[in-house]
C-alpha cells in the first residue's frame, strides 16, 4: 500500500513538473479534455434543468388529464391535410361531454387564445397571452390566487366582463398597487380585475405568470366560433382510482356517436393525455441528451489524443530516466502505474477546470435568466471526474505499456 501511496505521490511530482516545464503544450492537450468535459457537463445541466423545470410545473397537473380537440400534442400517423379538416371542439362539445361522460371530477373548456394588449389607463402591456377559460380550470391546474379570487361558475356561464391576471402581468401594469377591482381593456373592451395568481416560475412554454385568465363565454360574443374561428379544446380531468383505459374508451365511443361517425369512419378528433406529453417531453429530453453526448465525443476523442501525445512526448524525453530506473531495480509494474498515474493526473486537471467552468457558467446564466434555473447537480460533477478519469486511462495506458517494455540497457544507450 505504501509502494502505490509513494508511486502517487511521485506520478504527481511527475505531471505538475510536466506542467511548469512544458505550459504551452500542456495547455494544448488539456484544452481538448477541458472543453470535451465543458460540453457535456454543460448540456447534461442545461438539458436536466429545462427537465426540472417542465416537470416542477407540470407537478400540479393530473397525469390523466385528457385534452379532446382537433390537434394532436404528439406524432401521430393522420396525414396533416386530413387533421386540417377536422371540425373544431366548440362550447356545445364542451356541454355534451360534461352532461353524458361519468366519473369526471372536473372539466373546462378553453380556447387557445391570441397574444392581446392588455391596457390600464396610460399604461399598456404588450402580448400578454390572454386564455378564455371556463372556471373549472381553477380545479383542473389547480391554481393558488394570491389576491382576489376566480371567477365563479355563473360568471363563467354568463361571459361576465372579468379578468385574472398572472403575477407578472400584473406587476407590469400596476406595479406595487393593488389591481383588484382595477377596470382594464382587452379585445378593446373593458374588464374588471378580479383576481391575481400566485408566481408560479417559467417553464414548458410561456409561463402562467404572464398570463390573464378571462371567461371563455366573454370571447364568445364577439368571436366567431365554426371552421374559422379561433380553435378549443375539452379538458377533462376524471375521478382518481378508476380504469383510465375505461374511461377513455367510453370517452370515444359516446363522443364518436355523438358527432355521427360510422363503425367504419376514423375518428375526427384526439384525445391527448398529459401522461402522452410527458412521455413525448421525456422523448426530446432524450434526444437532445444523445445529441449533446455526440457532439461532446468529437472533444473527448480529441482531448483523448492530446493526452497520449503528451505522454508519448514524455515517454521519450525520460527514456534514459526510465533505463536507470529499472537497472536499478524498478519493475515493468513500476513504470506503467508511474505513466498511467500521470496521464490520469493530467486528464483530470482539464475535468476539474471544465466543471468550474461550467459551474461559473452555470451560476451566471441563473442570475440572467430570473426564474429558470440551471442545476449542477452531483451526478453530474461525478460523471464529469468519472470522464475524466476514464479518458486518462485509455490515454495513458499504450505509452505507459511501451514504456514499461524498454529495456533498460537500450533505454540508457538511447537516452545517452
Amino acid at each position: 500500500m505504501l509502494l502505490y501511496l509513494r508511486l502517487f505521490k511521485e506520478s504527481l511530482s511527475f505531471a505538475i513538473n510536466a506542467l511548469r516545464n512544458n505550459k504551452l503544450r500542456t495547455f494544448l492537450s488539456l484544452l481538448g479534455i477541458t472543453i470535451g468535459i465543458f460540453s457535456i457537463i454543460a448540456v447534461l445541466a442545461a438539458v436536466d434543468s429545462l427537465d426540472k423545470s417542465i416537470k416542477d410545473q407540470l407537478s400540479g397537473l393530473d397525469k390523466n388529464t385528457m385534452y379532446l380537440t382537433k390537434f394532436s400534442f404528439g406524432p401521430t400517423s393522420v396525414p396533416r391535410w386530413q387533421r386540417d379538416n377536422f371540425p373544431q371542439v366548440e362550447h356545445d362539445d364542451f356541454e355534451f361531454v360534461r352532461r353524458n361522460i361519468p366519473d369526471v371530477d372536473a372539466i373546462a373548456y378553453v380556447i387557445f387564445g391570441s397574444s392581446e394588449n392588455i391596457r390600464y389607463e396610460g399604461k399598456t402591456v404588450s402580448g400578454v397571452n390572454i386564455t378564455p377559460v371556463s372556471n373549472g380550470i381553477y380545479e383542473i391546474e389547480n391554481f393558488k390566487v394570491e389576491k382576489g379570487r376566480f371567477y365563479t361558475e355563473s360568471e363563467s356561464y354568463s361571459g361576465a366582463p372579468v379578468i385574472v391576471l398572472g403575477s407578472a402581468t400584473a406587476t407590469n401594469l400596476f406595479d406595487n398597487a393593488n389591481p383588484i377591482g382595477k377596470t382594464v381593456r382587452a379585445y378593446g373592451r373593458k374588464l374588471k380585475v378580479i383576481g391575481v395568481l400566485k408566481k408560479v416560475g417559467s417553464g414548458l412554454g410561456d409561463s402562467p405568470d404572464e398570463r390573464a385568465y378571462v371567461p371563455a363565454n366573454f370571447v364568445r360574443r364577439f368571436n366567431n366560433g365554426g371552421a374559422n374561428g379561433l380553435p378549443g379544446a375539452v379538458i377533462i380531468k376524471p375521478e382518481k382510482d378508476i380504469d383510465i383505459a375505461a374511461f377513455e374508451s367510453v370517452l370515444k365511443q359516446k363522443y364518436r356517436a355523438y358527432r355521427g361517425l360510422k363503425a367504419d369512419e376514423p375518428d375526427n378528433f384526439f384525445v391527448n393525455k398529459l401522461s402522452g406529453l410527458t412521455d413525448f417531453v421525456d422523448g426530446i429530453i432524450s434526444f437532445m441528451n444523445g445529441i449533446g453526448w455526440l457532439i461532446s465525443g468529437f472533444s473527448l476523442l480529441v482531448g483523448g489524443f492530446g493526452i497520449a501525445n503528451i505522454m508519448f512526448v514524455s515517454v521519450k524525453e525520460r527514456t534514459n530516466l526510465i533505463g536507470i530506473q529499472k537497472s536499478l531495480g524498478a519493475k515493468n509494474k513500476f513504470i506503467l502505474f508511474q505513466f498511467l498515474f500521470e496521464a490520469i493526473i493530467l486528464s483530470l486537471m482539464g475535468g476539474v477546470i471544465g466543471i468550474v467552468l461550467v459551474w461559473i457558467v452555470s451560476m451566471i446564466a441563473s442570475n440572467m435568466a430570473g426564474d429558470f434555473d440551471f442545476v449542477l447537480s452531483l451526478y453530474n460533477i461525478f460523471l464529469g471526474f468519472a470522464l475524466s478519469t476514464f479518458i486518462g486511462l485509455i490515454s495513458g495506458v499504450i505509452p505507459a505499456i511501451s514504456a514499461s517494455r524498454l529495456d533498460p540497457v537500450e533505454a540508457i544507450r538511447t537516452g545517452m
